[in-house]
């Protein structure tokens, strides 16, 4: 193989690996790089292959007039391994209980460095629902979006727990919060752009599913349809939510005298293989 080759296979795997998610143009690529469409395709499966090989990540090609190639890339598992028992170590810590029976997880959901694989597991776990939005409710709800719709490549939009008058017109509701037990208000702005979209609801915390319930309620009046929920910690108790279908990274079996346990949900440990820690 020549020098010229390994430079424009190293260039085409940097094109391809830098913009996950995106659809990119054979023309464009082939043009960007200076090559024949027939030449290129025989890179891509050399690139393919070897990104497949190494876990790296998928290519997925899409023929027609705009036809072009997708990356996705692989979760790390040992990396999300890591990064999970260091939630769980933390979780578990009595010091994590606030005086009002809740976990304290702001520190956590706001590192850039703990919260980005999550999004990803998220990211995975939803993708083949093809959603247009995340939505989230301010303000802890926002790092695990925003690091889920990095993953699946779709904007968020954000349900304010108080009308802002900068935002225009809204619609509010008010509903009973699962876990504080108290009326609450949840709003969006009439001009957000989520009419007749696929909507992926991401939370920090799921106790009875209040939340996530008049989430689907309000996004309902704009036409606008909840095809998942995904939270980063869920109690085991109550069982049933008011929601039907969710996916929590973390379970916490609450007890009743201190934290209780704290453990990645079954679909995760499935994903990171979690079984390699023992």
């Amino acid at each position: 193989m020549s020098d010229q080759r390994h430079k424009r296979l190293i260039a085409l795997t940097r094109l391809i690996t830098a913009r996950p998610g995106d659809q990119l143009n054979l023309t464009d690529l082939s043009r960007r790089l200076n090559v024949a469409k027939s030449t290129l395709s025989e890179d891509l499966f050399l690139v393919k292959e070897a990104l497949e090989d190494a876990r790296l990540g998928e290519i997925n090609s899409h023929v027609g007039a705009a036809g072009g190639v997708t990356f996705w890339p692989s979760i790390d598992a040992e990396r999300l391994r890591e990064g999970l028992q260091v939630f769980t170590a933390e979780l578990t810590n009595a010091d994590r209980l606030t005086p009002d029976g809740f976990l304290y997880v702001t520190d956590l959901l706001f590192s850039p460095d703990k919260i980005d694989g999550l999004g990803m597991l998220l990211g995975q776990r939803f993708r083949h629902l093809h959603v247009d939005y995340v939505a989230t409710v301010e303000t802890r709800g926002i790092p695990l979006a925003l690091a889920t719709s990095r993953a699946l490549r779709v904007d968020v939009v954000l349900l304010r727990r108080d009308h802002r008058l900068s935002e225009g017109s809204s619609l509010s509701i008010n509903y009973l919060s699962g876990s504080s037990r108290h009326v609450q208000s949840m709003s969006l702005a009439r001009r957000a752009l989520v009419r007749g979209g696929r909507v992926l609801f991401v939370d920090d915390f799921m106790q009875a599913g209040g939340t996530a319930r008049a989430a689907q309620d309000l996004l309902g009046d704009f036409g606008a349809q909840v095809v998942g929920v995904g939270v980063l910690v869920a109690t085991r108790e109550p069982r049933h939510k008011l929601v039907e279908d969710y996916s929590a990274i973390l379970e916490w079996n609450r007890a009743d005298d201190g934290v209780g346990s704290v453990a990645p949900s079954d679909w995760v440990k499935r994903l990171v293989h979690w079984e390699e820690l023992s």
